[in-house]
Order: structure tokens, then C-alpha cells, then sequence
């Protein structure tokens, strides 16, 4: 079983070393059994050159800007049977690999595992806020996933998918740019296998989009996404503002 991390970075100069440096320590004595892919998003920052100063990581270039695009450039780079997605601007935390590795081995219909995000920028009032959200947003997908059985839920940046799935379900949604884009793969994954979603799998996070848009507001935009993609099967809100730029895309 190997494990391919698939990051994708736009202007990411800032956060990529960090990202990267937490999964070479979660990764050592798994060399075997796990690659390192950047995707390179059309970036106009030192990106690339961070990417290529690691012998470890493989750069893919994706000049189409857009999530969905460098996770689907990223996914067909790679070699793995299980592929990690994960976010420039986060962390793994300690255990993150050995535990997606072992719940993978453990459950053979397992086709996706997730996780929630830390912010490891925001104060004590605002993680409050953030993990009322998790408990909110995991009751929410276990209704949807027991009881409904009209989906599942992966939290975007966090969350490892088999090979033989993804390609089952036709990859990601190239006509989905931002929002919405991990409700759907766990939509469409929930119809092929099981998709779990527990607290127990964390990945640490910059929390600068919830700066810069504020925490309720962002909470009510992806929960208002969520529902739409599952229900509708295309996210509501279809621009979304660049954090590094602070333009609309």
C-alpha cells in the first residue's frame, strides 16, 4: 500500500516549506511507501523553487488555475493506492501517516478517510467557535450518511482517497473550482464504498481565509455548499475570493 501526497500551491512561497517539512517527519522510515507531489498552480512566487529544492518531492506544473484542476494533475502524477490530499498551508500532525495507513489496512470497503482542520493562528474563543462547527458539521454527516444515505462528508485538504475509487468515479470535477469541490467527491465516493469522517484524524491549518472573510460567514457559506452539492450536485456560490490576491476568481 503506498501513500501519495498530492499538494497543490498557488503562490504558496509562504507556507509550502513548512507543509512540506511536517510531511517528510511523519513520512521517515515510509519511504517506500509514500511519494511527495507539488502541483505547481500557475504560480508567479517562488513556488516551484521551493518545490524543487526537496529531492523527495516531485513538481508537477498545471497551468490551468484552479483546485480542482492541480488535485486532478496531482492525482494522475501519482503512483499511490491511497492519495492524500493535502493543502500548502497545512501541517501534518503527529501519527497522521501510521494512523491513514493502519485505518486503511483495517477496513477493506474503506474508499475515503478525513478529518478536521486545527487552526493553529486563531485564539481559544475562536477555535471554541470552529470545533461548535465540527460537532455541528459531523452530526449533519451522519445523519446524511446513516440515515438519509444521500452522501458523506471529507473536509478539503484533509482527507485520503483510494486510487481505485477516484478513478472509478471519474476523478475530480473539473467544472467545480472552489466550494463545494470536496462535498462532491464524498458524494460521489459514498456510492461506491464507505467514506468516514472522524475527529480523530486532525491536520493543522492557517486559518487566513477565516480571517480575512470571518469565522460565521464562512461557516454559513460552506454549510449552505454542502447541501447544495449534495441535493443539487453543483456547490451554490460559484466565485470565491483569492486570499493571496483578495480578487474574486
Amino acid at each position: 500500500m503506498v501513500l501519495s501526497f498530492v499538494v497543490p500551491a498557488f503562490n504558496e512561497e509562504a507556507y509550502l516549506a513548512d507543509c512540506i517539512e511536517s510531511i517528510l517527519r511523519e513520512t521517515r522510515g515510509l519511504e517506500d511507501l509514500t511519494e511527495i507531489i507539488v502541483v505547481n498552480n500557475n504560480s508567479c512566487d517562488g513556488t516551484r523553487d521551493v518545490a524543487l529544492s526537496y529531492p523527495r518531492v516531485q513538481l508537477v506544473d498545471e497551468p490551468r488555475k484552479g483546485l480542482t484542476f492541480a488535485r486532478q494533475a496531482g492525482f494522475l502524477a501519482s503512483t499511490g493506492t491511497l492519495i492524500a490530499n493535502v493543502d500548502a498551508d497545512s501541517r501534518l500532525t503527529p501519527g497522521w501517516a501510521h494512523h491513514v495507513l493502519s485505518t486503511f489496512e483495517a477496513a477493506p470497503a474503506l474508499v475515503a478517510l478525513s478529518g478536521p482542520l486545527v487552526y493553529y493562528d486563531l485564539n481559544s474563543r475562536q477555535r471554541s467557535l470552529v470545533q461548535v462547527f465540527y460537532f455541528v458539521a459531523w452530526t449533519t454527516y451522519a445523519i446524511n450518511r446513516y440515515i438519509l444515505r444521500v452522501g458523506s462528508m471529507v473536509q478539503g485538504g484533509n482527507f485520503v482517497v483510494s486510487r481505485a475509487a477516484l478513478e472509478q468515479i471519474g476523478g475530480f470535477n473539473l467544472d467545480i473550482s472552489f466550494y463545494g469541490e470536496d462535498t462532491d467527491i464524498a458524494r460521489r465516493l459514498h456510492d461506491v464504498g464507505d467514506v468516514l469522517f472522524t475527529l480523530d484524524l486532525k491536520m493543522l491549518s492557517s486559518a487566513r481565509r477565516l480571517k480575512h472573510e470571518g469565522i460565521l460567514r464562512m461557516a454559513a457559506r460552506y454549510s449552505i455548499n454542502y447541501f447544495w452539492t449534495i441535493f443539487f450536485k453543483l456547490p451554490y456560490t460559484k466565485k470565491h475570493i483569492d486570499i493571496r490576491e483578495g480578487s474574486e476568481v
